[in-house]
């Protein structure tokens, strides 16, 4: 694994936005190709085992808290327990989810945390970094089969009779990169035959009569993909209404458990010393060096507090942490020639599906961090 400077191509601005990624340059640089990352096929296979391995270990982490009704330790809503629980037992399906990893290309990759209810930078992982491919590193491969793997799974929930050929898409109005995204994934579910229509969450409406959300026409919503997290849905004015609705949701209720940093502690109680895990805890001081502090509900880098080091090192506050922290070991991310990269590791499914890079130049990944393409060969 190395890091390699590049000359960026001249058009890389247009043929960005040709493919519907028009947040390129938010904060000035995001999507950045003045530098990409090389691996080699055994450490593809690496990464792309530790996401399996990972995938199994979170699933087994979510049945054993509803079995023994954990669930004290996430902060869910009034009522949300038993809502969660009954969309594991019966097995609703997950679109997708990304993995944080540290990864230097020589140790085993570690987690950091687990990106399972809303993920973005999907665009620039499974449609920018392959066409950059393409131009830039032709004879090279690169590990990512997102595209495909996300049309195969929309058939699979277009087979489930739970949700049927229509699915209705939301995000907030506002965030650009949020209705990036949301184009996307309604770009790939049109190629599963699945009917979609789109909804701003502001526009979500509800039928009291009939006991089911309702669009901007008052034709009622039977499956929802959303862009928008399970923990500001339920704390919403309409959240009450998700308890009493047959609403199918993507991701489903269960993923409220692995999106919440709560997961960390959990999954080191069931698998300790796992190679691919860091010491979590939810108790301050059990960590014996640098911890990092993290809320349960953080979200791109927010509230994060690097402790134990020379310098101490916090993000910016965007008012999480009411909710609680969990505290988990500190393991430097590599730093190749300044810059620090986070494998941002995809599972479509049960399946792994490829990598993105967000790199930043210091030690937390924020919403500034850059994305930096990769290649393997």
């Amino acid at each position: 694994m190395r890091r390699e400077t590049l000359v960026p191509r001249a058009d890389w601005r247009e043929k960005c936005e040709a493919i519907g990624f028009y947040f390129h340059s938010q904060d000035g640089v995001y999507w950045d190709e003045s530098a990409c990352y090389r691996f080699s096929a055994q450490q593809i296979d690496t990464l792309e085992a530790a996401t399996a391995e990972l995938h199994t270990m979170c699933l087994e982490v979510v049945d054993r808290v509803v079995r023994e009704r954990r669930f004290e330790c996430f902060a869910l809503p009034p009522g949300y327990a038993a809502y969660v629980a009954e969309s594991w037992r019966r097995r609703q399906r997950s679109l997708f989810g990304r993995f944080d990893l540290r990864y230097d290309g020589k140790r085993a990759p570690k987690l950091l945390e687990y990106n399972a209810d809303t993920p973005t930078s999907l665009i620039e992982a499974s449609v920018a970094q392959w066409y950059w491919l393409t131009e830039v590193r032709k004879c090279a491969d690169q590990f990512n089969s997102l595209h495909e793997k996300l049309i195969a799974r929309w058939q699979a929930l277009h087979a489930d009779l739970a949700i049927g050929p229509v699915v209705h898409f939301t995000c907030v109005k506002d965030s650009v990169e949020d209705r990036c995204n949301l184009e996307y994934l309604i770009d790939t579910a049109l190629q599963a035959n699945i009917e979609a229509r789109v909804i701003a969450i502001e526009d979500l409406g509800w039928d009291d009569q009939r006991a089911c959300f309702v669009d901007l026409d008052d034709r009622p919503l039977i499956a929802l993909c959303k862009l928008y997290p399970w923990e500001w849905m339920a704390r919403e004015a309409f959240g009450p209404n998700l308890l009493r609705s047959q609403l199918r949701v993507i991701e489903p209720a269960w993923k409220m458990l692995l999106s919440n940093k709560a997961i960390l502690p959990l999954l080191w109680e069931m698998f300790p010393d796992h190679p691919n895990l860091l010491p979590a805890y939810w108790q301050d001081g059990k960590i014996d060096g640098p911890s990092v502090k993290k809320p349960l509900f953080a979200r791109e880098g927010a509230n994060i507090a690097i402790r134990g080091i020379d310098i101490q090192i916090a993000s910016k506050d965007h008012g999480y942490g009411a909710e609680g922290y969990v505290y988990q070991a500190f393991d430097a991310l590599p730093d190749f020639g300044g810059g620090y990269p986070v494998i941002g590791s995809w599972i479509v499914g049960d399946e792994p599906a490829g990598i993105g890079i967000r790199e930043d130049r210091g030690l937390i990944t924020c919403n500034t961090s850059r994305f930096v393409p990769h290649y393997f060969e």
